[in-house]
């Protein structure tokens, strides 16, 4: 079968690898669609950073570059192993990407899984990857979701992650949010405040992301920092108070410097964006402002709501769809738009079989 196979920074492969094989306990799936994530483009610009280094195999997965890439997504089952007995062949489904020690509690009695030593995730630390014809993964990590459109399906992974920061947020509907930024995670951060009832506004240089904001009816409020002050916009907006709850979703120092100034007095800023580098924070802010600042990475037991989200209607996944091209253009056409015209794209589906 054909996969995306990465072996270090730049250099990424389309190749033909054995099938992978079903075995007690794992489900296989035939791929329908995968998204390129930022997490994929650090890797191809700054990487190995998840992807084990050639000759450094990972302590769970036993794995090294080359590695084949993608987490983010949907297929059918096309064969199941000994002892998996709710799911069948013609289900869809999505995957919940996690390589975790074998030892680690992934029940709902255990809320910090995702942060547990030795995490990685499929399709960056090893076993197998969304951008090959198939995969085969453990039962636990296989999520059916119904009648969602598979290319829909796709986007239920990075939507997880924004479902989690809406739950590390504490927000709540009446609440009034702030987003920092309307790239993919963004923009799905977005769309599951506005589903909770939560009043957003979202501060984006980019005209194009603040229309797609718009056209997607995820934000009640558009604001561009090169002409408005954000802070002061938001405090018109609130009466004077204040966003409630605030998402940094950029890695840009002066973005979280601007949440600070329009956060309302014992406000709560999250973080979901991947920072390369250190950021600097005005400590003075934090203290007589009584902010909490949180951090959030991934998700944890939260595929089940999301994909409820959107069976129920109250997320719309496909105005996020930019297009969707075949793995031989990976790089070209996926990568190379997404790190030189990043504007233009909010999710870049590929289609292994195309």
């Amino acid at each position: 079968m054909k996969a995306a196979r990465y072996y270090d920074r730049g250099d990424i492969r389309i190749e033909d690898t054995p099938e992978p094989t079903v075995r007690p306990g794992t489900v296989g799936i035939d791929v329908a669609y995968c998204g390129i994530c930022g997490t994929d483009l650090h890797e191809y610009l700054d990487g190995p950073i998840f992807v084990p280094p050639a000759g450094h195999p990972h302590p769970v997965s036993g794995e090294s570059a080359p590695v084949t890439l993608g987490h983010e997504m949907s297929g059918t089952v096309y064969a199941v192993g000994d002892g998996v007995e709710d799911l069948k062949p013609g289900d869809r489904v999505v995957v919940e990407p996690y390589i975790l020690r074998p030892d680690v509690d992934t029940s709902e009695n255990n809320p910090t899984y995702h942060i547990s030593p030795d995490m990685n995730f499929i399709g960056l630390g090893g076993r197998g990857g969304g951008l090959a014809e198939k995969i085969v993964v453990e039962r636990r990590w296989v999520h059916p979701v119904g009648n969602v459109p598979l290319d829909q399906a796709a986007l239920i992974e990075p939507l997880s992650v924004a479902y989690h920061a809406f739950e590390r947020s504490g927000a709540k509907a009446g609440d009034f949010a702030l987003v920092g930024g309307a790239g993919p995670i963004g923009l799905l951060t977005c769309a599951v405040l506005k589903a909770m009832g939560v009043k957003v506004a979202v501060s984006e240089l980019s005209s194009l992301r603040r229309q797609k904001a718009l056209d997607a009816k995820v934000a009640d409020h558009v604001i561009d920092p090169a002409v408005s002050d954000v802070a002061d916009e938001v405090r018109r907006l609130t009466g004077g108070k204040g966003a409630d709850v605030a998402f940094e979703a950029t890695s840009v120092n002066v973005v979280l410097d601007t949440l600070f100034d329009a956060m309302k007095p014992g406000g709560v800023i999250t973080v979901i964006s991947i920072w390369g580098k250190p950021a600097s924070i005005d400590m003075q802010k934090l203290v007589l402002k009584e902010v909490d600042l949180r951090g959030t990475i991934a998700y944890v037991n939260s595929h089940p709501q999301t994909i409820k989200l959107v069976q129920e209607g109250r997320i719309d996944l496909a105005p996020f769809i930019t297009k969707t091209i075949g793995l031989d253009d990976l790089v070209s056409e996926g990568f190379e738009t997404l790190i030189h015209h990043n504007e233009t794209a909010v999710k870049i589906l590929v289609n292994p079989r195309a």
